[in-house]
C-alpha cells in the first residue's frame, strides 16, 4: 500500500471519528445539567492555548493552568472539558501538518492508532476517577511538564536527530509508549512534550514529530470524549468556547506567524503551568488532611 494511500486512510478514520464525536455533542445539551453557553473569556484561552499547541508547545498544561487559576470548572471536569473543548482545534491541526510535513506512513499510523485505543481504555477508567485521584495524577504530570519546558529551554533535552522513519525496537518502543500516553490523555496530561521528547530521543527528525502528535490527539480526543459524554464529566459551556476560539488560534499560529520568541513562550508556559501543579497538588493534600482529621 502506498504512503498516500495510507495517509488518505488515517485522515478517512480521523474523520469517522469527530463525525461520531460531532454527533454525539450535538445530543450532549439535551442531558447535560450544567451552563451550556461558552464565554467571551473561554474563547479567548482557547485561542491562546490553541495558538501555542499549533507552534508545537502543547494546550493541555496551560489549559488546566488557567482553568484551575479560575478556579471553573471544578477539577475533576477539567480532564473532559479538555478533550472535549481542545478536539477541534486539533482536527485543524492534522489536516495541516499530516499532508504538509514528512514523515513515515507506517510510523504515524501506528503511534495515532495505539494512542487511539489507549485512549479508549483510559478515558472509562478517568471519567469514573473521584476529584483527589485526579488532583493528584493532574498535579504530578503538570509538575513533570514544568520540568520538560525548563529543561527544553536549558537545553538539555535531545535535540533529535535527521530520521523521517524508526526500524526494529525504536518502532517499537514508540509505538507502545503512545498507548500509554493517549490514556494518560484522558486524566488531562498532555501527549505533545513527552512524545516528542521520545521520539527525539529514538533520533527521529523534530518536525516529524509534529503530524504525529497532532494526529494522535485529533484521534484520541474525540474517542475519550464519546465517554465523557455519557457520564457528563465535563464543562460544556467551558469545552464549547475552546473549540470555538481554538479554531481561530490554530489558523493564526501556522499561517499568520512567521517568527516568534518560542524560548520565551517556553518560560511563560513554564511558569503557569508550575503554578497550576504546585495548586492541584496543594488542593490534594489539603483534602486530605481535612479527610484524616
Amino acid at each position: 500500500m502506498s504512503g498516500r494511500l495510507l495517509l488518505l486512510l488515517l485522515l478517512a478514520v480521523v474523520a469517522a471519528a469527530n463525525l461520531a464525536f460531532c454527533v454525539a455533542w450535538w445530543r450532549a445539551p439535551r442531558s447535560y445539567p450544567g451552563r451550556k453557553r461558552m464565554t467571551v473569556t473561554e474563547t479567548l484561552i482557547g485561542f491562546g492555548v490553541s495558538f501555542l499547541d499549533a507552534l508545537g508547545i502543547g494546550s493541555f498544561a496551560p489549559t488546566t493552568a488557567i482553568l484551575k487559576l479560575r478556579g471553573d470548572p471544578p477539577d475533576e471536569l477539567i480532564p473532559g472539558t479538555l478533550n472535549v473543548g481542545l478536539n477541534a482545534p486539533a482536527a485543524v491541526e492534522v489536516l495541516i501538518f499530516v499532508t504538509t510535513v514528512a514523515v513515515s506512513p507506517v510510523l504515524l499510523i501506528s503511534m495515532v492508532l495505539s494512542a487511539a485505543v489507549g485512549a479508549w481504555l483510559g478515558a472509562g477508567i478517568v471519567s469514573r476517577l473521584p476529584r483527589p485521584a485526579i488532583q493528584l495524577v493532574m498535579g504530578a504530570a503538570l509538575l513533570i511538564a514544568s520540568c520538560v519546558f525548563a529543561a527544553s529551554n536549558l537545553k538539555l533535552l535531545p535535540g533529535g536527530g535527521t530520521a523521517l522513519y524508526l526500524l526494529g525496537w525504536r518502532f517499537g518502543l514508540a509505538v507502545s509508549v503512545n498507548f500509554l500516553l493517549g490514556a494518560l490523555m484522558s486524566a488531562g496530561i498532555g501527549l505533545y512534550a513527552p512524545c516528542m521528547i521520545m521520539l527525539a530521543l529514538l533520533g527521529l527528525n523534530p518536525l516529524s514529530a509534529f503530524p504525529i502528535m497532532m494526529g494522535s490527539c485529533s484521534l484520541v480526543q474525540p474517542i475519550a470524549s464519546l465517554k465523557f459524554f455519557r457520564t457528563h464529566r465535563y464543562a460544556f459551556g467551558t469545552a464549547l468556547g475552546l473549540a470555538v476560539g481554538g479554531i481561530g488560534g490554530v489558523l493564526v499560529a501556522v499561517y499568520l506567524v512567521r517568527q516568534l520568541p518560542l524560548e520565551a513562550l517556553r518560560w511563560l508556559v513554564f511558569a503557569v503551568v508550575l503554578y497550576a501543579a504546585t495548586s492541584l497538588l496543594r488542593s490534594f493534600f489539603a483534602g486530605r488532611a481535612r479527610t484524616t482529621a
